[in-house]
């Protein structure tokens, strides 16, 4: 009876039906070995070094001898004799054949080859059989290695020579197969971008891409001119009091928008002794995120509803229904001897369906490599961006992107120690990279961050946050948050035509980035366009639906501004905690005729403020009309301010 030796999947051995016949898994795996072997022999110390490695050579030669004796037992009864010894020299049946001979038949045609090797590849090689040699670790790279550089030759030759559906199928797949393994040959990248174009999974999308770059290069003027306006359309005459000035407005780009596919990247699960590495992870699947928010052709819910849904399992289901998201990365950090991972599986919900999963090195050096390899991979999985390739190319710095992760994890609790923290992580990933922009406007955030938290009305804080954001946006013009600090910036310093233009450049950067549209709203909630303002933080909450305090917040300011004091009060009763809003609370409810319950919020706002002074207070306050500062003295007046 002939045998076959499965390599690929389980390792085993399978007779003329296919059905695995009981060998032992150590005699498998040196028949494996042999097979790789020039005239399929070694000797014992060789074997014995594959299977136990450094391991006392007496001790490993005896353990050799009693797997031998029971392999030459085993053939006994099945009556073939695919090992044999002769002195010190074991020797293969040059009659046995195994699927490990991938590139045995030279001229196979190119189509024929490939299927074979999908088919094949499709399955972890030796299954779950491990050793923990050197010499069995050394094989094993060279062996995936072979098998990966083969099936990459393969796919270039049969490329040109497809004709069918069929083949052009067959072409993704492999193409799937080989881009898992992160190639460092950028021809190959090139191979794999142009099968995805040909099987029309990948649309170009350069004419957007050049549009965007027009738009950084040429500053506003180019953004005002392709919409057709002029700069003048976000800086319109004033509005009387308690008018509503939406009626004139038009509709905006969001408000015709067609269904794209929706991502949500999960905080990892750790499942490490080290809390550290959770941090880092879930900072950089945060970066990740934020990454994918600068594709038109993918939505991506913001980090912050990313991370409460995370946290309630049983409530997941729901959510990824109510608010239609069809892709799901999951994540969780292990740890693998002295070497804590990343797992991701990327799931298609709407058949769940795992369609990539990968491991990645959490090792601080390894981190801004493996942001690069996610997030291409899951572009190339989900998104039909071409133009990730531009973004992801970037040359990043692993120590730099190191503390700039760190540093992010104290923003997300704003005093003046994590601020700090922050700058100091900041200063140090620009002292070993000095052109690195993300850590140029997280400069900025701590600055205008400090300016809002001393309220001392300290302008040098606000000009530093300005230069860190101007230096960033001169680093990366493409860079959407640089352009946001410096919206920020020059919304505090009372300049708001400014801010609103670098915000609005912004937002076309980065066009499904909640927290950018978010600031934008605000921007405009206090260059007294209410409505425009709302429209833009329904357009945030919508991306981030259990989004922070300060989305409700900004819709809750705009409603009031229009004149919707009980759609004002509804957002603030959605806020985690809506004490943030005692004095909109108070001055909503004495517009609506209702003193006696403004006086609740008066009372505890004063609580904690005893000096608050309403004229002093909206001095200070940047709000471009004198309309909506009127109004909103009003309302405090009635309330009892």
């Amino acid at each position: 009876m002939a045998f076959v030796l499965k390599t690929f999947g389980r390792l085993q051995l399978v007779d003329e039906e296919g059905n695995a016949v009981a060998f032992p898994e150590k005699g498998l795996l040196l028949l494996a070995y042999l097979f790789t072997t020039d005239q399929g022999s070694a000797d014992r110390t060789t074997l014995a070094r594959f299977l136990w490695g450094e391991a006392d050579r007496d001790v490993a030669l005896s353990t050799l001898r009693k797997v031998i004796s029971r392999i030459k037992a085993r053939q006994v009864d099945l009556g073939v004799n695919t090992l044999s010894s002769q002195g010190n020299v074991l020797t293969l049946d040059p009659s046995l054949s195994s699927d490990i001979l991938l590139a045995e038949a030279e001229e196979v045609e190119p189509f024929s080859r490939l299927r074979q090797l999908v088919a094949l590849m499709n399955q972890p090689f030796l299954g779950p059989v491990h050793s923990h040699s050197r010499h069995f670790q050394r094989w094993l790279a060279e062996r995936e290695n072979y098998h990966i550089e083969l099936l990459g030759n393969t796919l270039r030759t049969a490329y040109p020579l497809a004709q069918s559906r069929k083949d052009a199928e067959l072409l993704r797949k492999a193409a799937v197969i080989l881009f898992r393994t992160e190639p460092k040959d950028p021809e190959t990248l090139q191979l794999l971008i142009r099968i995805f174009n040909a099987e029309e999974e990948v649309e170009s999308l350069r004419s957007y891409f050049e549009q965007r770059r027009s738009l950084t290069s040429g500053g506003i003027a180019a953004r005002t001119g392709s919409d057709g306006g002029d700069a003048k359309s976000l800086r319109p005459s004033s509005v009387p009091s308690k008018a509503k000035p939406e009626a004139s407005l038009p509709l905006e780009p969001e408000d015709i928008r067609i269904a794209i596919p929706r991502l949500v990247l999960l905080p990892p699960k750790n499942q490490s002794a080290r809390p550290q590495a959770g941090f880092l992870a879930a900072s950089l699947v945060e970066d990740i995120t934020i990454g994918f928010c600068v594709f038109n052709s993918l939505e991506v819910i913001a980090p912050y509803s990313a991370v409460q849904i995370g946290h309630q399992v049983e409530t997941q289901k729901a959510f990824f229904e109510r608010h239609r998201v069809n892709y799901i990365l999951d994540t969780r950090i292990s740890s693998s001897d002295d070497e804590v991972m990343l797992f991701a599986q990327l799931i298609f919900f709407d058949q769940n369906q795992i369609v990539w999963a990968e491991r990645f090195s959490l090792d601080r050096m390894d981190l801004a490599r493996d942001r690069r390899v996610v997030a291409r991979q899951i572009a190339l999985s989900v998104s039909s961006e071409i133009e990730r390739h531009e973004a992801l190319r970037e040359d990043l710095n692993p120590v730099a992107y190191h503390r700039y992760l760190v540093g992010r994890r104290h923003l997300a609790r704003l005093t003046l120690p994590n601020l700090r923290r922050v700058r100091k992580e900041m200063k140090a990933a620009l002292s070993v990279s000095p052109h690195f922009a993300p850590a140029m406007s997280s400069m900025a955030r701590t600055y205008s961050k400090e300016w809002l938290l001393t309220a001392r009305g300290d302008i040098d804080l606000l000009q530093l946050a300005e230069t860190f954001a101007k230096q960033a946006t001169g680093m990366r013009a493409d860079f959407a948050d640089g352009y946001r600090e410096l919206g920020v910036a020059k919304l505090l310093q009372g300049a708001f035509d400014e801010s609103a233009e670098a915000m609005e450049v912004a937002e076309s950067l980065a066009p499904h980035y909640a927290d950018v549209i978010a600031d934008y709203a605000d921007t405009l909630v206090h260059c007294s366009l209410p409505a425009m303002a709302l429209r833009k933080i329904e357009r945030a909450i919508e991306l981030n639906p259990l989004g922070p305090d300060t989305y409700f917040w900004t819709a809750a300011g705009a409603n009031y501004a229009l004149g919707e004091f009980e759609a004002s009060l509804d957002y603030i009763g959605q806020m985690a905690d809506p004490h943030l809003a005692d004095r909109l609370s108070a001055a909503s409810w004495a517009m609506l005729g209702h003193p006696d319950k403004a006086r609740i919020f008066v009372r505890r706002f004063r609580e904690g403020n005893p000096d608050f002074d309403v004229d002093k207070w909206l001095s200070a306050v940047p709000s471009k009309e004198q309309w909506h500062k009127d109004l909103y003295r009003e309302g405090l007046k009635k309330a009892g301010f």
